[in-house]
């Protein structure tokens, strides 16, 4: 594969990594309709772990390396690109949350934490259901179906971002940079795929067609894929905006969503020792 045109193979391996990934995790939830939250919370705690390994000890050390070909003081750009990230992201949540949670009982209530405790909640699959259960009109419900495919897009698209951009400095695209992202978010894509499909299934849907419509919610990462390898192969400065928006987009994903959803989720510590585990697996990948 290492003579197959760049583009192809980042499309090839980010479709893998992003339909694939929610396409099987899909499939598991139509096979047995229903996961374990202990294993779910450490999954997510683990890829979280990895990812801020990722992000921290080589995107962003390749971005600060970019940055100083275009100036002495560069890391300064790097450091607007990822608050850029972060703000993008983040507003984007913001707006879909505001809009949504008061229409399920669940998230409305006062007690409930100011942060997704559900992996449903994250993909904004509850809210679709809250229309299902009471029946509301076939266009309330396409509305929560582009709601929770926005949602699920949300956290796709920086995804792809990171592994575009990862692709864009890697010397060896078969085992750089790019496919060890490209794997792990494959696994972290897992766990969403089965959080999309159980409840479409259990609403009455088909199992084949919420396979696919599963693994079709994976699609926007391919867009994400693209923007960071152009970014990252028209320049120093393409490559530096890239790395660095990729890396606070998902550094906010880990730190704003993931790991408090896999706390919350579990409700105990054992995540914190799969967080450590993924940080260590992430140091060996770079270093050795």
């Amino acid at each position: 594969m290492e003579s197959m045109d760049p583009f192809w193979f980042v499309t090839l391996v980010t479709l893998l990594a992003g339909a694939g990934g929610t396409g099987l995790g899909g499939l598991v939830g139509a096979l047995f309709k229903s996961e374990s939250n202990r294993t779910v919370s450490l999954l997510l705690a683990f890829a979280g772990g990895v990812m801020t390994a990722m992000v921290c000890f080589d995107l962003l050390a390749e971005a600060v390396e970019a940055s100083q070909a275009i100036h002495s003081e560069g890391v300064f750009i790097v450091v607007a690109a990822v608050a850029l990230g972060v703000a993008v992201v983040y507003g984007l949540n913001y707006v879909i949350d505001r809009r949504t949670h008061h229409e399920v009982p669940h998230v409305a209530q006062d007690d409930h934490p100011a942060t997704h405790d559900d992996i449903d909640e994250l993909i904004h699959a509850d809210h679709y259901n809250e229309h299902k259960r009471n029946h509301d009109s076939r266009a309330s419900l396409v509305v929560a179906g582009v709601v929770m495919a926005c949602a699920i897009a949300l956290h796709n698209v920086p995804e792809g971002m990171t592994i575009g951009a990862s692709f864009a400095v890697s010397d060896n695209l078969m085992w750089g940079t790019g496919m060890i992202m490209a794997v792990l978010i494959g696994l972290h894509n897992i766990p969403e795929g089965m959080a999309v499909a159980v409840p479409l299934i259990s609403g009455g849907m088909g199992r084949v067609r919420a396979t696919l419509l599963t693994a079709a919610c994976g699609a926007p990462t391919l867009l994400g894929a693209w923007l960071g390898f152009w970014l990252g192969d028209i320049g120093p400065l393409g490559l530096c905006l890239s790395l660095g928006f990729a890396s606070g987009a998902m550094l906010y994903v880990v730190f704003g969503e993931i790991l408090p959803e896999a706390y919350l989720i579990c409700r105990s510590k054992v995540p914190a020792f799969a967080v450590m585990a993924g940080l260590a697996l992430g140091l060996i990948m770079i270093f050795v």
